[in-house]
């Protein structure tokens, strides 16, 4: 189970930083919008599998709650970027 566990935690973390790099080469505000949601929605799911970990206690909570602190700013990152950049675009 754990290293399910696992696999998924590095799939998920690994697609936010490659959503938020193509967001970089987005071809509209609308195509650059769409691949950082999709980007939020990966680092949700990360916070997700952060919290089974501790709540199976396959990982001690002291060794991951740094990482849920991160992951918990870049959702906060990545949310006022959209939020922002939906709000410019409608102008």
């Amino acid at each position: 189970m754990a290293e399910r566990l696992s696999k998924q935690l590095i799939k998920s973390g690994m697609s936010i930083g490659a959503n938020v790099e193509e967001s970089q080469s987005a071809q509209s505000t609308a195509d650059f919008i769409n691949k950082l949601e999709i980007a939020l929605k990966e680092a949700k799911e990360t916070r997700y599998w952060l919290r089974l970990l501790i709540a199976t206690e396959l990982m001690p909570e002291s060794r991951l709650i740094s990482l849920l602190g991160e992951i918990n700013e870049i959702i906060r990152i990545i949310a006022v970027i959209v939020v922002k950049t939906k709000q410019n675009h409608q102008k």
